[in-house]
């Protein structure tokens, strides 16, 4: 498994392609789940290209109207609790680590030890 760490004042589309070339290559993966910040047409047609279905809400400023399937995007919302849950965490929430691997390493213990309780 890959990780890619980007920078927290980063714009979310912007490192959206070292995200995508970090990702591990999941065969018949039909679709994407992502928040608004990712709703850009270069997003959406990079992930037609590669027969993907997008699932991204559109921004309140978008002029064209872009349907998401609501149901698909319900399940982000779990993804979104175990974020919540490691944000719990100072050390994660503040990010006292100066290396990004160590920082890293943090997230994947707390991570396990979510996993267990």
């Amino acid at each position: 498994m890959s990780f890619v760490l980007t920078g927290g004042q980063r714009n979310d589309a912007v490192g959206f392609e070292s995200v995508w070339e970090g990702a591990p290559a999941l065969p018949g993966l039909g679709a994407v789940v992502m928040d608004k910040a990712y709703d850009s047409n270069a997003i959406r047609q990079f992930l037609a290209m590669q027969g993907i279905e997008a699932v991204i809400p559109p921004k309140a400023n978008r002029t064209e109207a872009i349907h998401h399937d609501a149901q698909k995007y319900k399940l982000r919302e779990k993804v979104e609790r175990f974020f919540n849950k490691l944000k719990q965490f100072r050390r994660i929430a503040t990010r006292y680590e100066k290396l990004s691997r160590t920082f890293l390493a943090f997230i994947h213990i707390v991570s396990a030890w979510i996993m267990l309780r």
